[in-house]
């Protein structure tokens, strides 16, 4: 029971819901232009989950390994940091959580498309590979891109535009310029709780030569960074709407970004790195709101 607790830590199961926003999103857009398939639903929320298990062990994996994660983190303490999972341990799992991934991209894309579809197919195959190798080398190995600044990047294109797009083009087997703008919202706030987290681990990130973009640019701008990518989430989900509204529920998950706001007056407020932690759930949370709302004021199939 204890190893399974620890196994359940690494997974870090706080961070999953973010990662379905974006399913709920891109299906939702996908429901506007009369497509809906419940296969491709659940395992398009399965595959993403199973990629956010892989990139959580690799992370703790990554962190641990290189000392990053060490007596100043201040957050939530890892499984490897603490001594629940041993490297071999956490690697053995990177490799079955891998595994899982592909077996679920096959088989989400058996759903998804015709055997015609073979250009398709093979596009998907790609892009899930590149997903699980962008997930492992963030932090995992010398060349980890999370160190370099390039985290930030990587969580708005994979959590929001990939996630979003992928998941609408799985039904609709077309694309439309105007579904940018929610992807990007997702993706926006997606970056926002990364920010936050290197927000709050700014000292110990220094000390271990982690160069996220608030190493680089320092607590204060780090902050106008953050509130630059809430308000920019927000005009994202507006403009969407603007262009697309049939009814009051359009709108309703805008109700999302009440909590965001107050947030942002809270962030602003805050002069020690510690005080960012719980605020992390806070915005996590909202981007699953976010995404939960705009799905139901879009599902025509409900």
């Amino acid at each position: 029971m204890t190893k399974f607790r620890a196994w359940l830590s690494a997974a870090r199961l706080r961070t999953l819901p973010l990662s379905l926003s974006g399913i709920f999103v891109g299906t939702a857009v996908a429901n506007i232009y009369g497509y809906w398939d419940l296969h491709i639903f659940i395992l398009a929320l399965l595959t993403t989950v199973a990629f956010q298990i892989t990139s959580n062990f690799a992370n703790d994996y990554g962190d641990g390994v290189k000392g990053t994660d060490n007596e100043d983190r201040i957050g939530p303490k890892r499984a490897y940091q603490s001594g629940q999972l041993s490297k071999m341990e956490l690697k053995t799992g990177i490799r079955i959580s891998v595994v899982i991934d592909l077996f679920l991209v096959f088989l989400l894309l058996y759903f998804a498309f015709e055997e015609e579809d073979i250009k398709y197919i093979v596009l998907f195959v790609v892009l899930g590979i590149a997903s699980i190798w962008a997930a492992i080398k963030y932090t995992v190995g010398s060349n980890a891109y999370g160190y370099k600044g390039f985290g930030d990047l990587f969580v708005f294109t994979f959590f929001g535009l990939l996630s979003v797009l992928g998941s609408m083009f799985l039904y609709t087997k077309f694309l439309t310029s105007t579904a940018v703008l929610p992807a990007a919202s997702i993706g926006f706030l997606s970056t926002a709780v990364l920010n936050l987290n290197n927000l709050r681990d700014i000292e110990s990130d220094k000390k271990a030569n982690k160069n996220t973009v608030i190493v680089k640019i320092g607590l204060s701008k780090g902050k106008v960074y953050h509130y630059a990518l809430i308000f920019m989430a927000f005009i994202s989900m507006l403009t969407f709407i603007w262009n697309y509204y049939y009814s009051w529920k359009s709108g309703i998950c805008l109700i999302a970004f009440v909590p965001l706001f107050i947030h942002l007056r809270l962030v602003s407020r805050i002069e020690n790195p510690r005080n960012f932690d719980p605020e992390l759930k806070k915005v996590a949370l909202s981007t699953f709101l976010l995404g939960f709302l705009f799905y139901i004021g879009y599902n025509y199939f409900l």
